[in-house]
């Protein structure tokens, strides 16, 4: 499927608020990594975390954005580490998606209790526990106002969460993929270790590759290339930031054709 079309033109918050009724997006998916949600902690999940996510998306779906979440899996388990160590790639990759579900039903829980209807699709099926991904009832999901999360990655070993979001972004037609990290865009250089590394605003496909930025893997920038899907990065744990975002306000990093 190929876009004729760039960025929507952004829509001006109104006067002095961000929180506008109208959005500069319809339909949004969001990519979070499972270690964002660990917090301070070293394992696991910080509840406090989740709450803060909610309230949110849950801002996002008060005037009117359809929201799709894919969640890492990171802060449960890492294949590539016990790969490294000598655990079969596959099987700790199958374990990884497990993580992702157990990740989504937390969210789930915590989007529950803010009153935001929720649904959790895998895409590996798993009856009794979550739905099993269908891209056409996903897209009635999100037309119907619910926020769903996408969990166990594509369903396949050797792909990473960052691209099931591009490819989930892709399926169900959302107007960007928004990826949520520990800074605020894309830098030439980890600013965490280079005081002096510059962030882009905006930044082609094309760039992020030959400039091996890090952004997502290789095959995930590929597929929103391929597909005409921008890219948002920002930062996280900037309150508000997503939702200035999602109005139209200079948030992160913009990736595009260019």
């Amino acid at each position: 499927m190929s876009r004729d079309v760039q960025e929507p033109t952004p829509v001006a918050p109104s006067k002095g608020k961000a929180e506008s009724s109208k959005s500069k997006y319809k339909r949004i998916l969001l990519k979070l990594s499972g270690e964002a949600l660990m917090g301070e902690h070293d394992f696991g999940i910080d509840p406090k975390v989740l709450d803060r996510m909610a309230l949110e998306i849950g801002q996002l779906v008060g005037i009117g954005v359809q929201v799709g979440i894919v969640i890492g899996g990171g802060n449960l388990f890492r294949g590539a580490a016990l790969n490294e160590a000598g655990m079969d790639r596959v099987t700790g990759d199958h374990m990884g998606m497990l993580a992702t579900v157990m990740n989504a039903l937390a969210m789930r829980d915590a989007l529950e209790r803010s009153n935001i209807r929720s649904r959790v699709m895998s895409a590996i099926p798993m009856s009794g526990v979550v739905e099993h991904y269908d891209r056409r009832t996903a897209i009635r999901y999100l037309t119907s106002g619910d926020v769903v999360l996408f969990s166990a990655g594509t369903g396949n070993p050797f792909f990473t969460t960052d691209s099931a979001a591009c490819l989930r972004g892709i399926e169900v037609d959302a107007d960007v993929v928004i990826k949520a990290t520990k800074v605020d865009g894309v830098y030439n250089k980890d600013p965490v270790k280079h005081p002096d590394a510059v962030k882009y605003d905006q930044l082609s496909y094309d760039d992020a590759l030959d400039q091996k930025l890090g952004v997502m893997d290789l095959t995930a920038i590929c597929l929103v290339r391929d597909h005409n899907m921008p890219v948002r990065v920002f930062d996280m744990n900037k309150p508000g930031a997503l939702l200035n975002m999602v109005v139209g306000g200079k948030e992160g990093t913009l990736i595009y054709r260019g």
